[in-house]
């Protein structure tokens, strides 16, 4: 069993070596050579130069997270709770504006945001505005919530279609009103949810840059332009940008592992409650 187990894993094995192991030792060896392919550790210290940027990308990220959740949350639950025909149709809504080009959905945003987009037209109709929507930090951080609102609902929705209403229902019998219910009951079984939906909406918003591109207008610079930058840009420097890019790994990576743990301890006390 256990060799049959391994050639049935093999190809995944090897899908992971080629597409994530060499990728990132790659980026590793960029990161700590130059361009003569010698030694060094120029590239991790210029990092530091743009600390301004990393934390305008954290930040921006971690609200885009903070709002997905607050939004996503509620909804997961109430579609939880709804019949299992009525929940596969709004599962399905959630799941339509992703089936269209992720560029297309952006450049939506750009018409209903800029001067004389749909918005401010509809506003002046009522004598208000124009508004500078456009080209700001929180038209990127709507943004990213547009676009990565539905990875926040989704592990949120599978968890919560889990929680038995029987354990809801004996929560009550023992006394428990709705703020107690949900504090001891369902947020704690709900965390797995959280922390998968908060991972899965926080890296790709830390990274992005077609969002910040295009809703940003060039003025709200993420590490995900900056890194593109150093590939594609006038400025080529793909062993800063290596570097870059493994710094905004670990930097990932800490915030994950720190959350987690706090996660877990959440869980656990609210269960021993």
């Amino acid at each position: 069993m256990k060799n049959k187990s391994k050639i049935l894993s093999a190809p995944y094995t090897v899908w992971m070596v080629i597409f994530i192991l060499v990728p990132v030792l790659l980026v590793a060896y960029f990161a700590f050579t130059n361009k003569s392919g010698e030694f060094t550790v120029e590239n991790i210290l210029h990092v530091g130069q743009y600390s301004n940027v990393f934390i305008r990308s954290i930040w921006m990220g971690a609200a885009a997270t903070i709002i997905s959740l607050i939004i996503g949350y509620p909804l997961a639950y109430i579609i939880s709770k709804m019949k299992a025909k009525t929940q596969n149709v709004m599962i399905m809504l959630i799941m339509l504006p992703m089936w269209m080009n992720f560029l297309l959905r952006t450049y939506a945003w750009m018409t209903l945001l800029e001067n004389n987009g749909l918005i401010n037209r509809l506003l002046g109709l009522f004598g208000i505005g124009p508004f500078e929507m456009i080209n700001t930090s929180g038209a990127v951080v709507l943004g990213m919530v547009y676009n990565y609102l539905p990875f926040m609902i989704l592990p949120l929705y599978s968890i919560m279609t889990k929680i038995d209403n029987t354990t809801l229902e004996a929560a009550r019998d023992l006394g428990s009103n709705s703020v107690t219910t949900f504090t001891r009951v369902i947020l704690p079984l709900s965390m797995p949810g959280v922390r998968t939906g908060i991972t899965m909406v926080f890296v790709p918003s830390v990274s992005t840059f077609i969002i910040s591109r295009m809703l940003g207008g060039g003025g709200n610079l993420l590490i995900g332009d900056l890194i593109d930058l150093q590939f594609l840009g006038n400025a080529y420097n793909p062993n800063l940008g290596a570097a870059i890019s493994l710094v905004l790994m670990v930097l990932i990576l800490l915030c994950m592992s720190v959350f987690n743990q706090f996660g877990d301890e959440e869980e656990m006390e609210g269960m021993l409650l």
